[in-house]
């Protein structure tokens, strides 16, 4: 057998193919496509910047798969590697509150509970945080979305322990489809 694997139900990142669009996912539709563009992050080994794709896809229920891949890069723009992976899925409850489920291959889950501040702008705040023993520390973060000017744009800030919150990603990302 050769070729891509098809799925018997596929999902679909925009609205114009695959399933019809569920109504549960109208407070957050604008995030549904394909992402690029590059962000910077702080963390022990120091400040860096990164290339990201994020993908927000859905198959006819009331959810959004969400999968996020990032590079590292210079300051000049080379690509060193991979950087920070996560998937997940954004979980619409009513017309503006929202739950993200995230996961990433460092041992770190987090559950976000928020609310559209707009129809462009999601704030969510962390509810249960779970690591495995080798995992960064994570006692609380939040995360900001928003679409400005046609761009999607985020911030997450993480604290450990006692501490106070830090920003650790955030990206400036054209939409490619």
């Amino acid at each position: 057998m050769s070729g891509p694997t098809e799925l018997p139900v596929p999902d679909t990142a925009d609205v114009r193919t695959g399933p019809e669009v569920s109504e549960a996912l109208l407070s957050v539709l604008p995030l549904l496509g394909e992402w690029h563009g590059e962000g910077q992050a702080a963390g022990a080994g120091g400040d860096h910047r990164f290339g990201q794709w994020i993908r927000f896809s859905h198959d006819g229920r009331g959810f959004l798969a969400y999968e996020s891949r990032t590079w590292r890069l210079t300051d000049d723009g080379t690509i060193v590697g991979p950087d920070v992976r996560e998937s997940g899925f954004w979980r619409p409850r009513g017309q503006d509150d929202v739950e993200l489920l995230v996961a990433s291959p460092d041992g770190l889950v987090e559950i976000y509970v928020g609310t559209a501040r707009t129809t462009t702008s999601w704030e969510l705040t962390s509810d249960v945080l779970a690591r495995t023993p080798d995992a960064p520390e994570v006692t609380r973060a939040v995360r900001l979305y928003g679409i400005v000017d046609g761009a999607l744009m985020y911030a997450i800030d993480r604290a450990a322990g006692d501490a106070p919150l830090r920003p650790t990603m955030s990206a400036r990302l054209e939409r490619i489809r």
